[in-house]
């Protein structure tokens, strides 16, 4: 698994949103995107992490950020998500981790001792030209909008 490193063109990504509209990450050329990837939608820490994310909305429109949620989640599934914690912003579906291996976070995992591969939680500053600005791997839930917030305010 190769990660990104602060300074590497981010990998650009079209996937279906939990509408079934088809978001590319080109589309936000001229603006920031927090683009974080999460292991499976209406979990515990994905829960926590979405809704932390949907309660800062003002605060990433302040400092000209469009956050972006990114699991192998199926549309449906995203959509679902979305209703149910009313999250207001793109969930897209990577169901074939394509894109989650294109950004690095897409690895080993344990869980009750046994090893499997899936979406290893982390997290992407990209700055108006598509540069990622910053990285976090292994971000906690609860640590995905302060890094955030604190990376775009400089």
């Amino acid at each position: 698994m190769s990660k990104l490193k602060v300074g590497n063109p981010a990998p650009e990504f079209k996937l279906q949103d939990q509408k079934g509209k088809i978001v590319r990450l080109s589309d936000f050329i001229g603006r920031k995107v927090l683009v974080f990837f999460y292991p499976k939608a209406d979990t515990p820490g994905c829960t926590v992490q979405s809704c932390n994310v949907s309660e800062s909305l003002g605060k990433l429109s302040e400092l000209a950020a469009v956050p972006i949620g990114i699991s192998p989640d199926s549309p449906e599934d995203q959509l679902k998500f979305d209703e149910k914690f009313s999250l207001g912003f793109s969930l897209l579906a990577d169901s074939n981790h394509a894109v989650a291996e294109a950004y690095g976070v897409w690895g080993e995992k344990v869980m009750y001792g046994k090893s499997y591969l899936g979406i290893i939680r982390s997290s992407f500053i990209i700055d108006e030209k598509g540069i990622v600005f910053s990285v976090w791997y292994n971000v906690s839930p609860k640590d995905t909008v302060p890094k955030a917030l604190a990376a775009l305010r400089g």
